[in-house]
């Protein structure tokens, strides 16, 4: 019983640890690219605007055996409709002697700031071999990135989508009130101005007026 036990609860393990490995796969499009094979995703899934993530590419040869030392060999473009971010540096996120990270997982830091369909377009080459694939978010590939309200607790916070709108809404506001205060500040200067001409004037003549009553 003891062994039929210990069998069960190993297959258990060995089931939830393959449910988990399948869901980190599929939230990364996997492609063949030449004699290697790309994962391609958000490192941190699921995506949230407004907080730090990065670009990630895990990147194996048809063995397998994962790719080190890639060197600035292979960069990423980040397109949201018709913005680009234009080429980002992929760093290795992984040590071999220090035993960090996966090897062969390569990222490049962004914070995405509006929720939405995304597009990772990679260029360069892989040692040697040419790259130019491109990779777009979807419920079939990677995570889009969301608004953080979905999880927020107790309160619920603007976003900062909401917020940078509000701030566009305001700011022709801001911008009539600066010019009205600027023209307000004008108008008061020359009117100081106008106010010391008239009393030089008025001093001239009560000078003049006294040296004709003398005379």
């Amino acid at each position: 019983m003891v062994r039929i036990s210990l069998f069960v609860l190993a297959m258990v393990c060995m089931l939830a640890l393959s449910l988990t490995i399948t869901q980190t796969v599929s939230a990364h499009e996997e492609r063949k690219v030449g004699p290697y094979q790309v994962a391609v995703g958000w490192a941190d899934e699921p995506t949230y605007v407004g907080f730090k993530n990065a670009v990630e590419i895990i990147l194996k040869d048809t063995k397998g055996k994962p790719v080190l030392n890639l060197g600035d060999t292979l960069k990423v473009e980040v397109v949201f409709g018709d913005q680009k971010s234009g080429l980002l540096t992929l760093e290795p996120a992984f040590d071999v002697e220090e035993g960090f990270g996966t090897p062969g997982d390569y990222q490049a830091s962004l914070i995405p700031t509006r929720p939405g369909t995304y597009t990772f377009h990679f260029v360069g080459s892989i040692k040697g071999q040419k790259v130019d694939q491109t990779f777009t978010s979807s419920e079939k590939t990677f995570d889009s990135p969301r608004a953080p309200s979905e999880v927020e607790f107790p309160a619920k916070n603007p976003a900062t989508a909401d917020l940078a709108a509000r701030l566009e809404r305001l700011s022709p506001r801001v911008d009539t009130a600066q010019a009205a205060a600027t023209a307000g500040q004008a108008a008061a200067a020359q009117a100081r101005v106008l106010a010391a001409v008239a009393l030089i004037a008025g001093v001239v003549s009560l000078a003049s007026a006294r040296r004709r009553r003398t005379a």
